[in-house]
């Protein structure tokens, strides 16, 4: 649930509702002005804030304002010349339609990007990389998604593995305490999920959460949450495009942050194993492997008759 959406839902008194009322309308207003130009501009006393603040979950009013504002900043950025939801229309071309499409990938990644925090990423390399074994948890959509992760890191040896669907309670509960669960829902209500994730809590096993943003109760168990991009419906859109490039971008940031903490030793044993075992052609020059066999191909492809 966003901040704003709790303040629409939650019973407060009259001179409270004013007060929370004024914010919703004036988000703009609100670094500028005091405690005291707030209360006055409302006829109502100061402490109206702080209690306004703790009904809503914070410990005191400038808490309650740095989340709000982040949220408005958050809500207010990107996206505003592309609809999540319906990113095309019925009477657009193919050459418009792939403009669009590119055009809400690009907002995508930007919109993700600014909901990493530092803190919240560093915690998760840290436990991909201390963590043996790593499961991943998630419905259908999102286990397809996941697949890509789970093989870059198998080949850094790092063992990821998904788990079996109708066999997700039992696999956390089975799952060693030197692991770590990954679990991925756009809504982060998922009922199956949080009893996934209750396990895990409760055996004192750590949690890396991918969701959307707002207080839902999948992050509220997460060791470290991790945000999507929010802004596609439930259902009334054309297809899970954003929530999808978000995830994609979230897993393979996390991959980067754990190769690139033993850079040197894991691409040299990406290369190594590579030489080894991947045995496809190419008449491309481009993307042919340059080993003394394809330099030299390489530079007789480009020598003069």
């Amino acid at each position: 649930m966003l901040l704003r959406e709790k303040m629409q839902g939650t019973a407060f008194s009259s001179a409270e509702q004013q007060l929370v009322d004024f914010i919703l309308q004036n988000p703009e207003k609100l670094p500028h002005l005091t405690v005291q130009q707030i209360a006055q501009a409302n006829f109502v006393h100061p402490s109206t804030l702080i209690r306004v603040a703790k009904k809503l979950g914070f410990n005191g009013w400038v808490s309650l304002k740095e989340a709000y504002l982040q949220e408005v900043h958050y809500l207010n950025d990107h996206f505003q010349s592309i609809d999540a939801n319906l990113p095309f229309t019925a009477s657009d071309g193919i050459t418009t339609i792939a403009q669009k499409m590119a055009a809400l990938e690009i907002s995508t990644i930007e919109d993700t990007l600014a909901l990493v925090d530092h803190d919240h990423l560093n915690q998760a390399k840290q436990l991909l990389l201390s963590c043996d074994p790593i499961k991943i948890f998630g419905s259908n959509a999102n286990r397809l998604i996941s697949q890509d992760f789970a093989l870059k890191m198998n080949r850094i040896s790092k063992q990821v593995s998904h788990s079996i669907p109708g066999e997700e309670a039992y696999e956390a509960s089975c799952l060693a305490t030197t692991g770590c669960g990954l679990l991925i829902s756009y809504t982060g209500e998922n009922q199956a999920l949080l009893k996934i994730a209750k396990i895990l809590q409760e055996r004192q096993i750590p949690i890396i959460t991918i969701t959307s943003i707002g207080n839902n109760h999948l992050s509220q168990l997460a060791t470290c949450p991790l945000r999507l991009t929010t802004r596609e419906r439930l259902y009334s859109k054309i297809g899970n495009f954003s929530i999808n490039k978000s995830i994609c971008y979230l897993l393979d940031l996390l991959y980067a942050c754990v190769f690139a903490e033993n850079y040197t030793h894991n691409l040299n044993s990406l290369i190594e194993i590579g030489a080894a075992v991947d045995k496809r052609q190419t008449s491309l020059a481009i993307i042919a492997e340059h080993t003394v066999e394809t330099k030299l191909q390489y530079q007789d492809s480009f020598t003069p008759n």
